[in-house]
């Protein structure tokens, strides 16, 4: 499965899983819950990545950058903030999909400002940023997709020279940066479709009225035909 696919089959996961509890919860009489459902957010695969961007990340400023440089506070934060709103994001999501949106845009911008470090480290050093054509560029990109690289990445990274890592951590900022523009969409769809916690309280709300009114009709006809049955 891709990258895209997995971020979208995530969000859309829940929305299908809360709609079919809403459904179970009218059929038993139970209550309707307004708290939409979210997977955890370490099961997503760009929050896997970015936790991954992070390390390298960290590994890289340590081992590349002088301890008084401010990029090395820059590019670390950056790193973190791109992991941390993803996770904040999604731990919002139940009672704000706004929020969630925020956050989620914040990751993305992160990431973005990262991404310009990288590329700045390789051009002022004069350091060849791999393009397209580069022979190790599409093995490069295999890699950063694969699952071998989460369970590889930490040693991988000791072997690797400033160009190499920088190149890699690129790689993988590019695929977050997707799979982040392709969740905002998901999200901004389900906001346009389903409302925010508002109007799902209202829906909710509704809902109650409807199924405790249907409760009062039937208990009603059931009363009035014991009595219709008695008088015969």
């Amino acid at each position: 499965m891709s990258d895209m696919s997995q971020s979208n089959q995530s969000g859309q996961n829940g929305q299908s899983n809360q709609r079919d509890l809403n459904s179970q919860s009218k059929q038993k009489g139970e209550k309707i819950t307004f708290l939409p459902q979210h997977g955890h957010y370490r099961h997503l695969r760009v929050y896997q990545v970015t936790e991954m961007i992070y390390d390298i990340t960290y590994y890289f400023a340590q081992h590349y950058l002088s301890k008084g440089d401010r990029t090395v506070d820059q590019m670390v934060q950056a790193a973190r903030s791109g992991k941390q709103n993803i996770a904040e994001g999604n731990q919002a999501a139940a009672t704000s999909s706004e929020t969630e949106i925020k956050l989620t845009n914040v990751a993305k911008a992160s990431l973005e400002e990262l991404l310009d470090d990288y590329e700045d480290y390789l051009r002022v050093r004069k350091l060849e940023q791999w393009g397209s054509m580069h022979p190790r560029y599409e093995k490069m990109r295999q890699y950063a997709q694969s699952d071998k690289i989460k369970k590889e990445y930490a040693k991988t990274v000791q072997r690797l020279n400033d160009e190499e890592i920088a190149n890699l951590c690129i790689t993988l900022i590019h695929q977050a940066i997707y799979m982040l523009h392709k969740l905002l969409q998901t999200m901004q769809d389900r906001f346009v479709k389903e409302g925010g916690i508002k109007e799902r309280m209202y829906q909710s709300r509704v809902e109650y009225r409807s199924n405790q009114s249907n409760r009062s009709n039937q208990s009603n006809r059931s009363n009035q035909s014991n009595l219709n049955n008695q008088n015969k």
